[in-house]
């Protein structure tokens, strides 16, 4: 590894996936107005018919497509094809929780390196998130500040570039995420040092994100926020 955990000043964060649990308030939105239908569904399979629409050349800014999404989606779950129902799943976002070590995690990580979210969410969506989180953040870059979405480089330049408006560079940062796909092969191809939290170390497959052309290793590897905080604590001391 290149650097010490204690020698980084920025760590950057993906949110959706990473720091708030997107694929659990998916799931239980879908779960609801299944129940409310009289029926179940299987919630990863749910999350596989959302990764295909998601992932579509005609897709909308996150959460707003979740509208489309579940219209193209509602008709194989047996669910009803109604656009409230779908603007139901894409209001949900205001409700999804940060998973359990999330909060506790950035409030300790805050006290020692300044922490930047990077999200594909639109900026209505993570004051939702980041209020959830206990607003940890030293600045945030959303899909509408930085008109792209991650894996684009041009979303993480314009990081580097607030990044070196306060003096500092990329070498300073360590990249915290979830995702192969949208922020760990990309921040390895950009030369950012990264950490991967693989949220679903327990569970096959990808869930509700899209699957990586090819695994990318990380320099740093933890199961939940937590392990990244420990560690953090044990390299400072």
């Amino acid at each position: 590894m290149s650097k010490s955990l204690s020698e980084f000043k920025y760590m950057t964060f993906d949110v959706v996936g990473t720091l708030i649990d997107f694929e659990g308030g998916l799931k239980a939105c879908l779960a609801e107005i299944a129940a409310e239908t009289g029926i179940e569904i299987d919630g990863e399979r749910a999350l596989s018919l959302y990764r295909e629409a998601r992932y579509s050349g005609d897709a909308d800014l996150f959460p707003d497509d979740l509208v489309r999404v579940y219209l193209t989606i509602a008709p194989t779950l047996g669910l009803p094809a109604d656009r409230k129902c779908g603007e139901r799943l894409r209001d949900s976002a205001k409700n999804w929780k940060g998973f359990a070590d999330s909060a506790a995690a950035l409030a300790s990580l805050a006290k020692n390196y300044r922490l930047v979210a990077m999200t594909n969410a639109r900026r209505w969506a993570f004051a939702f998130f980041e209020k959830e989180l206990g607003n940890p953040f030293h600045a945030a870059f959303t899909a509408d500040d930085t008109g792209t979405e991650k894996p684009d480089p041009a979303f993480f330049e314009k990081v580097f570039g607030y990044i070196a408006s306060e003096g500092h560079s990329k070498d300073d940062i360590l990249h915290v995420a979830q995702s192969q796909y949208h922020d760990i092969g990309i921040s390895r191809k950009l030369g950012l040092t990264n950490c991967w939290i693989e949220r679903r170390h327990d569970q096959k497959g990808y869930g509700g994100t899209i699957e990586p052309a090819e695994f990318t290793t990380p320099d740093y590897h933890f199961t939940s926020m937590a392990g990244l905080s420990a560690a953090v604590a044990a390299a400072r001391a």
